[in-house]
């Protein structure tokens, strides 16, 4: 977090004397750290290391310590929103000047194979090891390993800024099948709730960067609450590209949010959205959920990537549900 939290600062035109003594915050999203297991098994596993090397608040605060932020310091773990519920936290404290620039990150390492034994009993995870995101092979999640930063502005441009955070909301499932399965309805509140604190319309939107597990369960309630919260309100023939960077890299969990954050940059200002390496045929549950609306098209493998529409504002959004059932949007 060290090295990818101060190059994300750094690529924002800040560097080491800019930021001592600034009210830079360090918002961190971070799920929990299987490190401390392997130190608990080692020599150092007693040494006053072995908490501050383990510990998920020194994962944020070895930042501001190293780099003498005075900003907010906190780390967040909602599972596999984390990030973009870092993401929000850090526009509110732009937004009411409790910071001058704010360093959004997350990092996620497998270490140990308790977790993801546990996730492959529960059946959360794929056998074919893929993402199979909007396809009709979906079967769970691949694991996958991250660590992302991107730092965020208050009033000014920093630097050359790639895209420029316009509006979040995080919500709740509440209520839904299982603690872990996720809630249609509050997946669409949660999205005209982001949109409007943007002040975007659903027509404007040409991106989506979905949560996009690959699963069975998850993928057409997720196409049915964007087909329902935006396409159904988007003028006659419009459309969103819609993609994961889970399909080409696994789920990275509490750094999912921050992927999809920075996939879904680089596509705006590039106008291209990138293919879908596991994408074949299209589960037939995500093609019945957005029947009878304007198309959501996932991209392709076979098209390479997909050019959209360079005429308009560019503006598109990314979602991260967490199997706690908070559920974050970041619209861009």
């Amino acid at each position: 977090m060290l090295e990818c939290g101060y190059a994300a600062l750094h690529d924002g035109g800040l560097d080491r004397t800019d930021l001592s003594g600034s009210l830079t915050g360090v918002f961190l999203g971070f799920a929990g750290s299987e490190f401390a297991q392997v130190l608990a098994a080692s020599p150092a596993g007693g040494s006053v290391y072995a908490a501050t090397g383990s510990a998920s608040s020194i994962a944020a605060g070895r930042l501001s310590y190293a780099l003498g932020l005075h900003g907010p310091c906190v780390s967040y773990d909602t599972a596999c929103s984390a990030a973009l519920a870092a993401c929000h936290a850090a526009l509110r404290a732009l937004q009411l000047d409790e910071c001058t620039a704010g360093l959004v990150a997350a990092v996620t390492l497998m270490l140990a194979p308790a977790i993801g034994t546990s996730f492959a009993i529960a059946g959360m995870t794929s056998a074919r090891g893929r993402s199979h995101t909007f396809d009709a092979r979906a079967d769970g999640y691949a694991r996958g390993e991250a660590c992302g930063a991107a730092a965020l502005g208050g009033g000014e441009e920093v630097g050359d800024a790639a895209a420029s955070v316009r509006g979040s909301a995080v919500r709740q499932d509440g209520r839904s099948a299982s603690l872990t399965a996720p809630n249609g309805q509050a997946q669409q509140g949660l999205l005209r709730s982001a949109l409007a604190d943007a002040g975007i319309t659903s027509d404007g939107l040409m991106l989506n960067e979905a949560h996009g597990t690959g699963t069975a369960l998850g993928d057409p309630i997720e196409a049915g609450s964007l087909a329902a919260a935006v396409l159904a309100e988007q003028r006659p023939g419009g459309a969103v590209v819609c993609g994961s960077i889970k399909a080409n890299l696994g789920h990275g969990e509490s750094t999912a949010g921050v992927s999809g954050l920075l996939r879904l940059a680089l596509g705006l200002v590039s106008g291209e959205a990138p293919p879908n390496a596991q994408l074949r045929a299209l589960n037939p549950h995500v093609r019945s959920a957005t029947r009878g609306k304007p198309s959501v098209m996932p991209c392709h493998v076979t098209r390479g990537s997909m050019a959209v529409d360079a005429q308009q504002k560019r503006s598109g959004g990314v979602s991260s549900f967490g199997y706690s059932g908070t559920i974050a949007h970041v619209v861009l």
